[in-house]
C-alpha cells in the first residue's frame, strides 16, 4: 500500500484539515482543548504503532513518522501532547509485567491518553527523581521538570532511580494526589497550549502492579540516545507548513532542500543498527533545523508586517520551530548541533 493511502495517514490529512489547522492559531493563544484530545481518541492515530492484538494498528515506523508530521504541521502543541501517548504503548509491547495486560488494550484503543515523565533521566548521573521500596509499594520522591498534557492526559509513565542504579518505569493517574503537586501551566514563547507543568513529587505512593519496566541505566540509556539522534518528524511538518506559505517560486528551492534531507534522515532511522554512523546522524539533525528555520524564516520574511500578528500563522510555525530546537535535546545532539552553526 502506498503510504499517502494508508487508512491513519487518510484519518490525520482529515483531521488536521476539518479541525485541527482552522483553529490552530486559537489554541496556539490558549490551550489545546479536550475536544481536540476526544477527536484524536477516536481517530485511531494513539494506536498507529500498537499491537493489533490489543487493537491497535501495528503500522510501521514510516506511517507514524507521517501522521507526526501531518498533525503537527497542522497544530504542533496537539501533536505535542498527543505524540507522548506512544512512548508507554512501546514500553507496554515490550513488557512482561501484568501491567500490560491491564493497561496496553485501553491505550491501543485510544480510550485513555498516557504523557510521560522520564525526561529527567537523562541528567545522570543526577537523579532528580528517587525511588525506594515503601512496604509493598514503591516510594517517588523529586522533581519531574516538564510534564506535558496535564489535565488532559488521564494517566502517566513515571521514571525514577533507585538506589542501585535501575530505573522504574511505572504508570501512574495524571492528577493530584498524595505525593504529588503539579505547578501552574507554564508559559512559553511556544506551546504554551500544550499545558506544559512541572511536578513535585513527595512520597508518591505506586502499588508494584504499576511497573512496566525495571532495567540498569545502563540497559535503557542506549535505546534513549537512539531516539534522539534523528530530527523529530515534526520538523518536517512544521517545515512544509512554512514552505506551503510561499509562492512556489520563493518554496521550491527550499523544498527540493528540504525533501533531500527528510530521505536522509529516514534512511538512517530505518537502519538495522540505530547506533550506527552517530556522526552523520547528528550533522543529518543539524542540517534538518537549518532547512526548518530557512522555512519559517522564509514564511514570516513573505508575510511581512502581518507575520509579527499574534493571528499569523508564520509567526505561529516560527516560534514553534524555536521550540522543535530543543525538545528532546540532549548534551550530545546540543554540541554537535552548535558546532554545526559554528561552522556554518
Amino acid at each position: 500500500m502506498n503510504l499517502t493511502e494508508h487508512p491513519l495517514v487518510v484519518q490525520a490529512r482529515r483531521l488536521a484539515a476539518d479541525l485541527l489547522a482552522p483553529e490552530a492559531e486559537r489554541v496556539d493563544q490558549g490551550e489545546v482543548p479536550a475536544a481536540h484530545i476526544e477527536a484524536v481518541k477516536r481517530s485511531g492515530l494513539l494506536g498507529v504503532v500498537a499491537p493489533e492484538a490489543y487493537g491497535g494498528s501495528g503500522a510501521p515506523p514510516a506511517v507514524l513518522r507521517e501522521t507526526a508530521e501531518i498533525l503537527s504541521g497542522a497544530c504542533c502543541s496537539t501533536w505535542f501532547v498527543q505524540t507522548q501517548h506512544h512512548t508507554p504503548v512501546q514500553t507496554l509491547a515490550k513488557s512482561e509485567l501484568p501491567v500490560r495486560e491491564r493497561l496496553l488494550g485501553p491505550l491501543a484503543r485510544g480510550e485513555l491518553l498516557s504523557g510521560v515523565a522520564y525526561a529527567h533521566l537523562r541528567a545522570h548521573p543526577r537523579a532528580p527523581v528517587r525511588v525506594r521500596r515503601a512496604g509493598g509499594d514503591l516510594r517517588f520522591d523529586g522533581t519531574v521538570p516538564w510534564y506535558t498534557g496535564w489535565g488532559l492526559n488521564d494517566v502517566m509513565l513515571l521514571a525514577g532511580v533507585e538506589d542501585g542504579g535501575d530505573v522504574v518505569f511505572a504508570f501512574v493517574p495524571a492528577r493530584e494526589q498524595p505525593g504529588l503537586t503539579a505547578s501552574p501551566p507554564m508559559r512559553l514563547a511556544a506551546l504554551t497550549a500544550a499545558r506544559t507543568v512541572s511536578l513535585e513529587l513527595d512520597g508518591l505512593r505506586v502499588p508494584e502492579e504499576a511497573v512496566a519496566l525495571r532495567t540498569p541505566y545502563e540497559h535503557w540509556a542506549p535505546g534513549d540516545r537512539a531516539r534522539t539522534l534523528n530530527a523529530n518528524p515534526a520538523v518536517f511538518g512544521i517545515a512544509v507548513a512554512a514552505l506551503d506559505l510561499l509562492d512556489e517560486e520563493s518554496a521550491t528551492p527550499l523544498r527540493a532542500r528540504l525533501d533531500g534531507v527528510r530521505r536522509h534522515t529516514y534512511d538512517l532511522a530505518d537502519h538495522s543498527e540505530p547506533l550506527a554512523r552517530i556522526e552523520e546522524r547528528l550533522a543529518v539533525r543539524a542540517d534538518a533545523y537549518a532547512v526548518l528555520g530557512a522555512a519559517t524564516t522564509a514564511a514570516v520574511v513573505a508575510g511581512g508586517g502581518r507575520a509579527v500578528s499574534l493571528r499569523s500563522r508564520a509567526q505561529r510555525l516560527a516560534r514553534e520551530g524555536l521550540f522543535l530546537l530543543v525538545q528532546g535535546q540532549t548534551a550530545e545532539t546540543r554540541r554537535a548541533h552548535l558546532g554545526a552553526l559554528g561552522r556554518v
